[in-house]
């Protein structure tokens, strides 16, 4: 009996000791970086109230990130006697969890806790009026972000442990601090205030009528490569970041514009023909047979809704969007010179956008099989960052030459004004005539194609659609091939052969079949807007 006993204990701490070793393995390894992004706003010292760090600004100067006097509530764990009744008390005035605050005042070697930071001025009063042992109130000056959840993928937030953390408040930290010999400095953004908000209207209202899971919409000068807006759906609060750094959410603080890897469809057909174009291969009359189907090593590749065009001339193939004619094009200009044109396009490295950015360095892609060549052509089987993608358009746009994508515009330091100058390649990727040969081209598009939404009486408008099919991978599910799901896109500029500004829209999983009933009429309204705001002459009457 007793060595059943013994055996039955021995069992229990076997077990125990699994499931603490689990636990353990859980909580740091698994839910590491959720731990590590809650905690980082938890460390505090009273008596702090020193705060300096530079301001963020929009172009024009609305406040994107200040400095504020905050009231906050913070613990002295050895003085609270009974434990589980200041967490009940404090925990219904707070709205946080019971067990939370429970967890952080049992901590043995914490001398002060951190409860909540910037109280409103209801909490403040009920927490006075408690007048618990061990429960104080104190004044902090810290980080406020006024617009809220606006441009929020862009400005980032300032963390507990003193450090930017993601968007510009990362990337800028120690121009902010003044940190590595650098004097405190403020920062204003080649963002607009109002394209920004119309833009990020834009895509709530597509997540109302369209169903999307999310979306970007880029604006850009593509001559300067200023950003006028770099919008983001779903967004989050910077002042409430810990609420949203919940397990299955961290990647709410990513920028997708410059992190989120996508395949962009039809949208890279300009690519592909700019490539033909410019050496040669093609013209816009160049015409070839289309049979609706094109095998590639055994591999059928079909048109869109399996349409079948017979003889069709370049114009069209981009007018109708026809992946059989695509892939015609990069066969008459070749593997090795197609490859080389989307590496001169910067598709295979970074923008050195002075945001946090991701970019693919698509090894399948490369692995060179013929069947990679010819999905590519018409932007399946090959990744971008949204970014990256306007990026290229800048270069077809502008009369072929790269840009550098940049955000902050402006270093204030004291009395002194740093300008941040445009940064435009010396290398010709494609000629002036290549460019205008294939701005007329997409100005068909959008006057005779798929893209007919997107018109405004009065202005030529250069543009492409693109619906990519989506990999079960980028679902998260191990499987090959690709679902039904799409990336819906359009990317347009105006005036078409003096553009001012150009425009990605970019939308995740919309309840539509192709970016002509999605993309298209978001880039119409906000073309519109545009086309007022800026009063942005007309090209005919």
């Amino acid at each position: 009996m007793k060595g059943l006993k013994f055996h039955f204990v021995f069992l229990f701490f076997v077990v125990f000791t699994v499931v603490l070793l689990g636990r353990l393995f859980f909580i740091q390894i698994v839910q590491g970086d959720f731990y590590k992004a809650l905690a980082e706003g938890l460390h505090f010292f009273p008596g702090e109230t020193s705060f300096q760090r530079g301001e963020i600004f929009f172009k024009n100067g609305e406040p994107l990130a200040i400095n504020k006097k905050w009231q906050l509530a913070w613990a002295h764990p050895l003085k609270i006697k009974e434990k589980e009744e200041f967490a009940r008390k404090v925990s219904e005035i707070l709205e946080m969890p019971e067990g939370l605050i429970l967890e952080k005042i049992r901590q043995e070697d914490a001398l002060y806790v951190m409860l909540k930071n910037k109280l409103t001025d209801k909490e403040l009063e009920n927490l006075r009026n408690l007048n618990l042992e061990g429960l104080n109130i104190d004044e902090i000056e810290g980080r406020y972000y006024p617009q809220e959840f606006l441009a929020s993928k862009v400005v980032g937030f300032f963390g507990g442990e003193e450090t930017g953390q993601y968007g510009i408040e990362q990337s800028y930290n120690e121009v902010l601090t003044g940190g590595n010999n650098f004097d405190v400095a403020d920062l204003v953004l080649t963002l607009d205030y109002k394209i920004q908000f119309m833009a990020e209207k834009l895509l709530t209202e597509a997540q109302e009528n369209l169903g999307i899971e999310s979306g970007q919409i880029i604006v850009i000068e593509p001559y300067s490569g200023k950003i006028l807006a770099i919008a983001n759906f779903p967004n989050f609060n910077p002042n409430q970041y810990q609420e949203f750094a919940t397990q299955n959410n961290l990647a709410i603080f990513q920028n997708d514009s410059t992190q989120k890897i996508f395949e962009p469809g039809s949208v890279l057909k300009s690519i592909t023909f700019a490539a033909a174009l410019n050496e040669d291969k093609i013209t816009q009359e160049t015409t070839y047979v289309d049979k609706g189907v094109v095998n590639i090593g055994g591999w059928p590749i079909y048109n869109y809704a399996q349409r079948i065009y017979d003889l069709t001339s370049m114009s069209e193939v981009l007018e109708k969007s026809i992946n059989t004619g695509a892939v015609f094009v990069e066969q008459k200009l070749g593997h090795t010179l197609f490859l080389k044109y989307l590496e001169k396009f910067g598709f295979f490295e970074k923008t050195g956008i002075d945001l946090e950015e991701t970019f693919s360095e698509n090894k399948e892609f490369k692995k060179g099989y013929e069947v990679n060549f010819a999905t590519a052509s018409f932007g399946q089987g090959i990744e971008m960052t949204p970014i990256q993608l306007i990026r290229a358009y800048c270069a077809i746009a502008n009369g072929g030459k790269l840009i550098h994508p940049f955000i902050v515009e402006k270093i204030l330091k004291e009395e002194k004004v740093i300008e941040i100058e445009p940064e435009i390649s010396s290398v010709q990727i494609i000629s002036q005539k290549t460019s205008r040969q294939l701005t007329a081209m997409l100005v068909n598009v959008v006057e005779e194609g798929f893209a007919r939404t997107a018109k405004i009486p009065g202005y030529y408008i250069a543009g492409k659609t693109g619906t990519a099919l989506i990999p079960w991978s980028s679902l998260g599910k191990k499987e090959s091939g690709y679902s039904e799901e799409t990336w819906q896109s359009f990317i347009g500029w105006f005036p078409a052969f003096n553009p001012k500004v150009l425009i990605l829209v970019k939308l995740d999983r919309p309840e539509t079949k192709t970016a002509e009933y999605s993309a298209v009429p978001i880039f119409n309204k906000l073309a519109q807007y545009l086309i007022n705001y800026q009063q942005i002459p007309p090209d005919y009457e």
